[in-house]
């Protein structure tokens, strides 16, 4: 049995047309929406040192029946969803303590 990590991954397509690939950390549904919360992914370990750490959050907006990530505008409702990713991951940090 395999005990390797493979993680959910999404690709996302820049402004400029850039595809950049971004792992899954946490999918949120609440009565604001549905939102991913995204980290960009290095297939290369070795490549993340210089990543300045941040994650990205993206609300999902339907269009023709399709799912697409859009930026979140609202300030006051990335800090409400970064908050709640925040708790959700620190308490599956603690819970895999115990």
């Amino acid at each position: 049995m395999s005990n390797e990590y493979t993680p959910d991954l999404v690709t996302l397509i820049s402004d400029d047309g850039e595809e950049i690939e971004f792992e899954i950390l946490d999918i949120i549904e609440n009565d604001e929406g549905k939102f991913y919360v995204l980290y960009p992914y290095y297939e290369n370990p070795a490549d993340s040192v210089n990543d300045s750490g941040e994650y990205y959050i993206f609300e999902v907006q339907e269009v023709d029946g399709e799912e697409e990530l859009a930026e979140i505008d609202d300030d006051e409702k990335l800090d409400r969803i970064a908050a709640i990713f925040e708790e959700n991951y620190n308490s599956e940090l603690y819970d895999d303590e115990d």
